[in-house]
């Protein structure tokens, strides 16, 4: 089932509000397509909400904590990308979720997203002309972990995967990944709810969520399946806001951008938030998560690793 949602910012985006029935009961999700029909096949990014959070603020259709972004949107809009961004299930602790591999959770839904997401995958190839060699997956928190199980057990159908402020599972009800894949991780040394250094996941607001790898452990994982070299091509962002306590490091293995590569952007002194050049947190918000980072734009970058990426089966 599908209703439309017309959203202004420069120019109107539709945004489709739909359903699709699952063995776990119906699944929502939100989809915006380019505004160009030429016939040919287009990027499809998949969107996955951290724990807590929804498909619509990622769509930019509602705030979270007072903090509202349509910039995957925008940039969707721009450069000719399907956008999905499917709705997580409420777990045990009343919040959405993903079931995302971590056996030590215990408020992860009991779902099977993957099935779910793959399902979705078809849904795009079949009805929004996506690209079967051109499928992408961004998540932040909770979806971001969830991106690393989807980047193990559907390797094979994505051209990479992105995760911010995510950890891969210390304890976890997955085997390790076995498909190489393209691998573009971002976290912040100050990350109060996935620790930097691993361990026990959440905060006082978010119990019961398991624990995680370090993020640096959690880079080699997939850099060491890749057979990536230990040496990295090392990037410093200017640093652009004299306010701006943290600072931007690029780490990326692999020299091909249409190849296989492994990108880590660390953030010194940042919190479990994304990055962005002109937004900022609301004062509360940003004392819950920590600082925002503002050298660069989280999106524009994982969109710049993804685009000339293509899925090992479709060259």
């Amino acid at each position: 089932m599908l209703a439309a949602l017309t959203l202004g910012n420069a120019q109107a985006r539709v945004i489709e509000d739909a359903t699709m029935e699952r063995p776990e009961g119906q699944r929502h999700y939100l989809v915006q397509q380019p505004d160009s029909s030429n016939g040919s096949k287009r990027p499809l990014v998949i969107l996955l909400h951290g724990h807590g959070a929804s498909a619509a603020q990622l769509m930019g259709k509602t705030a979270f904590g007072g903090y509202r972004s349509d910039a995957w949107p925008m940039l969707a809009q721009r450069e000719g990308i399907v956008l999905m961004a499917p709705q997580g299930l409420v777990a045990s602790d009343g919040k959405a979720a993903w079931n995302d591999c971590k056996a030590d959770s215990t408020t992860n839904p009991a779902s099977d997203d993957t099935a779910f997401i793959s399902a979705l995958i078809d849904t795009a190839i079949a009805r929004y002309n996506a690209d079967p060699g051109r499928i992408y997956v961004y998540g932040g928190s909770n979806g971001g972990t969830m991106a690393y199980r989807l980047g193990i057990e559907l390797g094979a159908r994505l051209a990479a995967i992105a995760a911010q402020s995510a950890l891969m599972p210390a304890n976890s009800l997955c085997p390790a990944p076995r498909h190489p894949l393209p691998v573009w991780i971002s976290h912040g040394t100050d990350d109060k709810i996935a620790p930097y250094g691993g361990g026990k996941l959440g905060s006082w607001m978010l119990k019961g969520r398991g624990a995680g790898l370090g993020a640096e452990e959690s880079v080699a994982v997939w850099r060491k399946l890749a057979g990536l070299p230990d040496a990295a091509d090392v990037y410093r962002f200017p640093h652009l806001q004299p306010g701006d306590d943290t600072a931007a490091t690029r780490y990326t293995w692999g020299q091909d951008p249409a190849g296989l590569q492994v990108v880590f952007v660390k953030v010194d002194g940042g919190g479990h938030v994304h990055a962005s050049k002109t937004e900022s947190l609301p004062w509360l918000l940003g004392k819950l998560v920590g600082d925002m980072n503002h050298d660069l734009d989280t999106e524009q970058e994982v969109w710049a690793f993804f685009k000339d990426k293509r899925a090992a089966a479709h060259p």
